[in-house]
Parts: C-alpha cells; structure tokens; sequence
C-alpha cells in the first residue's frame, strides 16, 4: 500500500476544508432555541436586528459622504453587507456566503471611488464590526473544519486584494484576518464545552435511567425467586399427599386412586419446571435465599435490631393476625425491612413507629419516622430511591398500595395496604 505524499495529504485536507465550508449544519435550528427563557430565545434576533439597524445607515451615510459612491449602489451594498446578519441566527453560514462576497464586491467599487483616497480599503470599520458579529453566530454553530475554512477564506480575500493594490492597503485586512481568527477560536471553545456538558448531562440521565430499570428488574427477579419458593413448598406438600391418600384412606375405588395418581404426576412435573425455573432466575452468590423466607413473625427482631443502631422504635402488632398469604406475609416484612434501613441511613436518631394491623380483608403496613437528631449526622445524604422501587414492586405485584413521603415535621412515613385474599376475576359479560 502506497503512502501518500505530503502534497497528495495537503491536497485532500483543502477539498475537505473546501466541502465543509460549502455544507452548512443540518437543521437551522436558532441560537438559544433551547433555552428555558422566552426572553433569552429572544435575545439573538435582538441582538442581530440591533446591528442591522445601527449599521445599516450608518454604513450607507459613510459610503455617500467619505467613498464618493453613488446613493443607489451605496443603499444596495449596505444592505447586502448588514441584512444578513438576521439570517445568520438561524443560518450562519448561508449568511457568511452573502456577506463575504457583498464585502468582496463593495471593496471592488471601492477600488475606484472618488473619495477612496486615505480611508479604510478593502474593508470599512463597518464592515469589521458586522463581520465580527457574524463570526460569533458561525463560531458557535459551525464545526472546527468549516471555521477553518471561513478563517482561511476571510484571510485569503484580504490578501488578494493586498496584492491587486497595496497602496489603498492600511492594513485593515490583516486586523480582520487576526480578530476574525479569535473570535471563532473564543466562541467555538465556547461551544464544545456547552455541547460537553449537554452530553454529560444526558448520560448522566440515561445512566440513572438504567440504575432504575436494573434495580427493577434484580427486585423482580428476587421477588420472582421467593414467590417460587413459596408456591414450590406447597406444590411438594400437594405431591406428597396425593401420593399417600391411597394408603392414609381406606376403601379408595379405582378411579379415585388414579386420579390422585394423576394429581401427583402432574403436581411433580410442575415441580420439575418451577425448579428449572429456580436454576435460570437464581443468579450467583445468593445461596443463602434458599432458607426459609422471613415474615411477619420476625419483624419484632427488626426492630430490636434498629434499636440497636441507635434508633428509639417500637411495634404496634396484634398477637394474631388471622392467616396471612404467604406472599402478602413475605412482602410486608421485606417493606418493613427497607423503611428501618432506611431510618438508620438518614434519619439516625429519629423516633420511629411501626404498626402492622389486619381490617377489612387488607394487611396495613405503617412505619413512620420523626425529624432526625440534629446532632447527629446521617450515614447518608442522598439517596437513590431503590429502596422504595422495590417497595413499590412488590405492593404493585401484590395487588396493594402504597402511600410514601415526608411529613410536615421533618419526618418520613411509609404506608402498604396488601390484600389479605386474592382479588376476584371479574364475571364474564353474558353474550348479547
């Protein structure tokens, strides 16, 4: 593979500074269109129309009165050369194209102007403020590639006419040239680091968009592990008592001792899938998920051990509260579980309450929090909200509600309803 030379490298740089100069940005969109402020969405079209109106005139009374030109070309060339710049809001680089080749033709006429002797030639100081103003619009819309290429461009147009007359040059050319570099250089750094933290700021967004759904979805998959542990219990006590009903009862026909036959065969093999199931859904390091699934019987010894921690709590919870599914039994005590750890994280100190109560075919769940000790500092300061997802999932998955949020003291209060009994299906509409 042939290397290429440095003329072969130099020359496909200029055709590729060439074609960024000659396609301009996608969209069209104007500066500060993003902004929160209807006032600062306004700002850049104020600021244009406040250039075109002071240098419109002005640049047509010095082109009269000082260059000798006539009021007509005068008018057109003003126009051409200020006008653009509302363009240059939306469109900066089509309004660069109309602008450098207005300067370009001005400076022709003004080669032979009556009144050219002594003044600024090529360019007008007008036309090195609105140039200037122009810069800034592309600078900060336009890519490295294509600002180079307006910088050359400008720079390439003042040198050539430094050559065609070098005694009408002061050297305003070369002013232009420096300033115009600048300027781009200023607002284009200015860019990229807003586009930086835009960025920045959306993967942070995305970021935290995926912590959420992941915790979401580790929350499922263990609430999907302990309700399999659950319904696995009794599909093996269902198995087993279909398959010693022929020998605990006496005098079974035939077509009974098969059809508890049948329930066992059939109880097993869904045994069997629930088990493969607990192969896929178990994921390493959580063999300890395997013992026995806590409830409310221990939720005493949660609150014993946030006591403990430093955290004066105490227990509101009958003696018995009636039969509690063993998901509904499972759920609460994981929500009183996550409400404790999180007083002990952010409210050290504080006194907390918890009370679990069975009415009206629902299980109430209620733990609530005061203000913490102010001499104590919390563990946390910020939180990222999981703990509360995977509340919200398992009353969500339960059929139940939940009520979180802070209270006027300070304080911070969690409530779950979860249905003591499986909601019924409703009845199917009778055919018209």
């Amino acid at each position: 593979m042939r290397t290429p030379t440095p003329l072969a490298r130099l020359s496909a740089s200029a055709r590729a500074v060439g074609l960024a100069v000659a396609t301009p940005t996608e969209g069209g969109e104007p500066l500060l269109a993003r902004a929160a402020s209807p006032w600062l969405r306004r700002l850049p079209y104020g600021v244009a129309f406040g250039f075109v109106a002071s240098l419109l005139p002005v640049t047509v009374t010095v082109l009269v009165n000082d260059y000798r030109v006539n009021g007509a070309v005068a008018g057109a060339l003003a126009t051409a050369q200020t006008v653009p710049l509302l363009l240059a809001v939306a469109r900066p680089l089509q309004a660069w194209w109309i602008v450098i080749a207005a300067d370009v033709l001005g400076a022709l006429f003004l080669l032979g102007a009556d009144g050219g002797a002594g003044r600024s030639w090529p360019w007008t100081p007008m036309i090195v403020i609105g140039y200037l103003a122009l810069m800034v619009a592309v600078g900060l819309r336009e890519p490295r590639r294509t600002l180079l290429g307006v910088w050359l461009a400008t720079g390439a147009a003042g040198f050539l006419f430094e050559l065609i007359s070098q005694s009408r040059s002061d050297g305003i050319h070369l002013l232009l040239f420096i300033l115009s570099g600048a300027v781009l250089l200023l607002t284009a750094s200015l860019r990229e680091r807003g586009d930086a933290q835009r960025r920045l700021v959306e993967q942070e967004t995305i970021s935290e968009a995926e912590r959420s759904r992941r915790t979401l979805l580790e929350e499922r998959a263990r609430i999907a592990r302990e309700l399999h542990d659950v319904v696995a219990h009794h599909m093996s006590v269902i198995t087993v008592q279909a398959d010693s009903a022929p020998y605990r009862i006496e005098g079974l026909p035939e077509a009974a001792r098969e059809e508890f036959s049948t329930i066992a065969a059939s109880a097993r093999e869904s045994l069997s899938e629930m088990r493969r199931l607990l192969a896929v859904l178990r994921s390493e390091g959580t063999e300890g998920e395997r013992a026995p699934q806590p409830g409310l019987e221990r939720v005493q010894q949660l609150v014993e051990a946030t006591v403990r921690a430093g955290v004066p709590a105490e227990l509101s919870m009958p003696a018995e509260l009636g039969p509690v599914p063993q998901a509904v039994d499972l759920s609460a005590y994981r929500i009183v579980q996550e409400a404790l750890a999180n007083v002990v994280r952010h409210a050290p100190g504080a006194r907390t309450r918890v009370s679990v109560s069975a009415d009206d075919g629902r299980l109430t769940v209620l733990v609530v929090n005061g203000a913490p000790e102010k001499a104590r500092s919390p563990l946390e300061t910020s939180g990222t909200g999981h703990g509360l997802v995977g509340m919200r999932e398992r009353v969500r998955l339960t059929g139940g509600t939940l009520d979180t949020g802070p209270l006027p003291d300070g304080g911070f209060r969690v409530a779950a309803r979860l249905p003591l009994a499986p909601t019924p299906a409703p009845a199917p509409e009778e055919p018209a």
